[in-house]
């Protein structure tokens, strides 16, 4: 059996809400509003400003099942400053509340492109949970903290916060560079009270930028780490290359993207003449063959998909 993590699917979010229900930490926190939250996180599904991925199980038949979730979300300035003014709320139920009563701080797509471009985001942690069978299963752990990395790096980030999943986790976090926000709404690096009292009410564990700045080396820190994309690919474009990422042939990607063979085909053209202008040596020409792309073809296209995966600010949606 194999652990891994995929971004979430719509057919995902009923059994990520009952993951949080049934949480011993995470679901009590909600209290009632927990049934709420499937509703909420299928309607921003989709949104550049929602982050969300769920940890599966995979046995040798490739039959899957749902084990955890990872959820973050870009909000405004104005929310997060809601957040760090005490008392301290807890980040998921708070968001909950705002998004049913109408009041919804998450950026809009527009808002993310272009606060990615200048100034920078800020970035809240909503939910990181697995399920009670999995709660001790460090490869789990693992699946959950690798999605979240390579679901932030290559964002211009501006101040990142939320909580710890668990006592260890908060610890072990404080201990990688983060620091904790204290009762006047500083980040501090000397905890004032145990970490089990810390982590029995609304805390916030975080960073700033420039912060960062001052703690290079550290994961949490790496974060902040950015560079300015060079090929401003379009919307579409970096949907395509994002999906490429998880492997699949032209065909394959036609069937996921919804969109037709000729279509991607179309793209990847436009793509190769894109990173041509601006990456030395790489060849414009998109090689068909039966299965969509020749052998020279595919040496081009992994090759520029190991330059995304070490460059993640190109897929990011930013302003030109």
């Amino acid at each position: 059996m194999g652990i891994q993590w995929r971004p979430m699917r719509p057919k995902d979010v009923r059994a990520c809400a009952e993951i949080i229900a049934a949480h011993p930490v995470n679901g009590a926190r909600y209290r009632d509003e927990i049934g709420h939250l499937y509703k909420v996180w299928l309607g921003l599904l989709g949104r550049e400003a929602f982050r969300a991925v769920v940890i599966e199980s995979v046995d040798a038949s490739q039959r899957s099942e749902v084990i955890g979730v990872g959820v973050s979300a870009f909000v405004s300035d104005a929310f997060l400053t809601h957040l760090k003014t005490p008392p301290y709320r807890w980040v998921g139920p708070e968001l909950l509340r705002r998004i049913v009563r109408g009041d919804d701080p998450l950026l809009s797509d527009q808002q993310v492109r272009h606060a990615n471009a200048q100034g920078g985001l800020n970035l809240l942690t909503w939910e990181g949970a697995l399920s009670r069978d999995f709660l001790n299963r460090p490869e789990a752990h693992t699946a959950v903290f690798s999605a979240f990395v390579d679901q932030h790096r290559g964002f211009l980030l501006k101040e990142m916060i939320g909580h710890g999943m668990s006592e260890e986790l908060l610890e072990g976090t404080l201990r990688s560079g983060a620091s904790l926000l204290d009762s006047a709404g500083h980040y501090t690096d000397t905890p004032d009270r145990p970490i089990r009292e810390i982590f029995a009410l609304p805390h916030y564990i975080g960073m700033t930028r420039e912060l960062a700045l001052s703690r290079v080396g550290s994961w949490v820190a790496s974060l902040f780490i950015y560079e300015a994309p060079r090929f401003d690919f379009r919307p579409s474009e970096q949907r395509l290359l994002l999906t490429a990422l998880h492997g699949g042939t032209d065909e394959e990607l036609s069937d996921k993207l919804g969109i037709s063979l000729s279509a991607v085909k179309k793209a990847w053209g436009l793509i190769y003449d894109r990173v041509a202008a601006h990456l030395p040596g790489f060849s414009s020409n998109h090689d068909g063959s039966s299965d969509g792309i020749s052998e020279r073809g595919k040496e081009k296209k992994q090759r520029l998909l190991k330059y995304l995966r070490d460059h993640p600010e190109e897929l990011r949606p930013a302003s030109p």
